[in-house]
């Protein structure tokens, strides 16, 4: 097995952390990725998103050119 350079360091520093061999670090690590994997996954709740009435449009937004021409004056090119 050949472990890519990030996960190689990222064992390393956990096996320095635990002062452990690297061995039961490997070993720990992937027992808990696969108890994760094997878990169904958590239910998200839906995101909401809260609206408001924002009162009477001033500003036409389905006409870009109008609506520059409001803020910017005719000459908004």
């Amino acid at each position: 097995m050949t472990l890519d350079e990030d996960v190689a360091a990222q064992l390393e520093r956990l096996r320095c952390e635990r002062d452990v061999s690297f061995k039961e670090v490997v070993n720990d690590t992937l027992r808990q990725g696969l108890r994760a994997a094997q878990m169904p996954a958590k239910a998200r709740r839906p995101f909401r998103m809260k609206t408001f009435d924002g009162g009477k449009q001033l500003i036409p937004l389905d006409n870009i050119g109008e609506a520059l021409a409001i803020l910017e004056g005719e000459d908004y090119k």
